[in-house]
Formats: C-alpha cells, sequence, structure tokens
C-alpha cells in the first residue's frame, strides 16, 4: 500500500493556502496566482500545458516529485469547480478542459450526488458523498501499490491532517502575504497531531517544506 501525500501544496507566508473571494474568474482566489508562480514557472507545468520551456531546478524537481507513483486523487469539491449546493445539470466538467492532467481516477468529495465522469487521457472523476474516510478507502483500492495524493483545497487538506490520515505534506511557501483566505493552520496543532517538519529546501521561486507525520527531524 503506498503513501497518502499532499505534495506541491503553495502556501503563502502568512499561512493562506487560497485568497478570498472565489469563483470562475479567480479560481484560486484574488491575489493567489503569487502563491503558484513557483509551480506555473517549472518544466513540469509547461508540459502539462503541451508547450516547451519552463525553468529546471529545485522548485520543477519538487513539481515533478509530486507527481511521482501516484495512482489516484482525492480533491475537494472546491477544486472541482465554483458550482455550489445540488448540481443543476452535467455542464460543468472541471477546471481543465476534455484531458485533465490528473491521468489517475479522481474522488471528488460533495455532499451531492453526480454520476462518474470519464474523461480523456485516463481520468475520471467519482464522487463520494460519503466523507473523507469513504473517499480514501475507494482511493486507496484504486491505487493499489501507489500513493493517494490529497490535492486540495485548503478545507480538504485541513480534514485530512485532523484526522491523521495524511503521511507527508510538501509546502511550497511563497514569498508573497494575502492578509486574508482560506488559512490553512487555523485550529490545527500540527505537533500534537503527529507531525514534524523533516526537510526545507530553499527553491528558485519558493521555499519547500516537507512535513511528514510520526517521525522527529
Amino acid at each position: 500500500m503506498g503513501r497518502v501525500r499532499a505534495p506541491a501544496f503553495g502556501l503563502s507566508i502568512d499561512g493562506f493556502g487560497a485568497g478570498p473571494g472565489q469563483d470562475l474568474e479567480h479560481p484560486l482566489g484574488i491575489g493567489a496566482e503569487a502563491i503558484f508562480e513557483w509551480f506555473f514557472a517549472t518544466r513540469t507545468f509547461a508540459e502539462m500545458q503541451d508547450r516547451d520551456g519552463g525553468e529546471m531546478g529545485i522548485d520543477d524537481a519538487f513539481a515533478r516529485r509530486g507527481f511521482d507513483d501516484v495512482g489516484a486523487w482525492i480533491v475537494g469539491r472546491n477544486m472541482f469547480g465554483p458550482v455550489r449546493g445540488p448540481w443543476p445539470d452535467e455542464t460543468w466538467r472541471g477546471w481543465w478542459g476534455d484531458d485533465p492532467p490528473f491521468h489517475t481516477p479522481v474522488f471528488v468529495l460533495t455532499h451531492h450526488p453526480r454520476e462518474t465522469i470519464v474523461m480523456q487521457g485516463g481520468t475520471t472523476f467519482h464522487f463520494v458523498t460519503e466523507g473523507i474516510e469513504a473517499a480514501l478507502a475507494l482511493a486507496r483500492e484504486a491505487a493499489g501499490r501507489q500513493d493517494v495524493r490529497i490535492g486540495g483545497g485548503v478545507a480538504t487538506i485541513r480534514a485530512y491532517l485532523r484526522a491523521r490520515l495524511i503521511d507527508e505534506m510538501h509546502l511550497a511557501v511563497a514569498p508573497a502575504l494575502l492578509g486574508s483566505g482560506e488559512a490553512l493552520f487555523d485550529g490545527l496543532d500540527l505537533p500534537r497531531l503527529g507531525y514534524a517538519v523533516t526537510e526545507t529546501v530553499p527553491g528558485e521561486r519558493a521555499t519547500h517544506v516537507l512535513v511528514e507525520r510520526g517521525k522527529v527531524r
């Protein structure tokens, strides 16, 4: 069985993983592009966009590492799209077009049932209404010996941390202040939950911090 990881999660210096006012025009929240500039500049991101270029270096190595040996993803409803409440129709199929970058089964946490969506490139969206542990059980089964990646957003990462279900979290801390938005650590006592910082690496555009459960640096 693989590990449960939350890699390549962008974070501002003041602890926000998304900006305020998330909507169709601002999927990351207002101003939050600043915490993902490190990723947008990488060769890994360029390849995901089917284009040449992109920087190679420490940031790119961490971005690429986040996709290694991932057999399934879990994402929250906010990460899947801006639609709230019961699904009005089947029109919304995610932010990523017909060929999303996951290429694995993706389990979407939601309170409202919806039929599975099969996309191009091996991505299949499954909608789970039974909670985070049910989603993880399904993702583990789908991933087999590979890892399960918790993709976000902030509320989803927080829920899995609070339940001690994440084995490893990689934070890409950007030199940016958001001032408001979704605070990742609000109300969480990570040491009490068994987490410790095990690696810190300065990159070109972000500082990479590895947090693991059950380990002491």
